[in-house]
């Protein structure tokens, strides 16, 4: 696995989504990005997490561009949005190669009621309008998730003071 490196660009990428677009990463933009990676349709836990992430999305827009994404093919992301009333630019088909160049843990299903396919384990990224990496938050399992209210408040502090990137070895 190769570790993400805050203060490098982040890997580039263009990644689906279920409205017919694309989320580009490793290329300059004019606001602040914030990638979440979830399991997939399968996970409960992903489900809480990302229900509160949307029911506090407008704070998180009003500072930078907010995307979701996993593994899943395009009909389980729709199912999940559809059910939930995800308001997030949500991406499907994270390929294990791209998983890997983000830095993620990768796992195998444990069997095909879970899943039929590899899947990404959680990750949370923050990426400067430059596209290079300010914060990298990478679990090997579903029970370890940021604090949304927290991690909102820290980047705010970080875009208006400029902070430097930490923790880059």
């Amino acid at each position: 696995m190769t570790k993400p490196i805050p203060g490098t660009a982040v890997a580039q990428m263009t990644l689906p989504t279920v409205d017919g677009g694309t989320i580009t990463l490793g290329q300059p933009k004019e606001r602040w990005s914030m990638l979440f990676i979830y399991r997939g349709r399968h996970c409960p836990r992903c489900k809480r997490f990302l229900n509160k992430l949307n029911a506090v999305l407008p704070a998180w827009t009003d500072r930078m561009d907010v995307a979701v994404v996993s593994a899943d093919t395009r009909q389980k992301a729709l199912e999940d949005q559809k059910e939930f009333g995800w308001n997030f630019e949500l991406g499907f088909d994270l390929s294990e190669d791209q998983m890997r160049a983000l830095g993620l843990y990768v796992s195998e299903p444990l069997s095909g009621t879970e899943t039929d396919r590899v899947f990404a384990e959680p990750g949370a990224f923050a990426i400067r309008p430059d596209g290079t990496l300010m914060l990298v938050e990478i679990s090997n399992g579903p029970a370890a998730r940021p604090d949304l209210e927290e991690l909102l408040d820290g980047m705010i502090f970080n875009i208006e003071n400029d902070r430097p990137v930490r923790g880059t070895a």
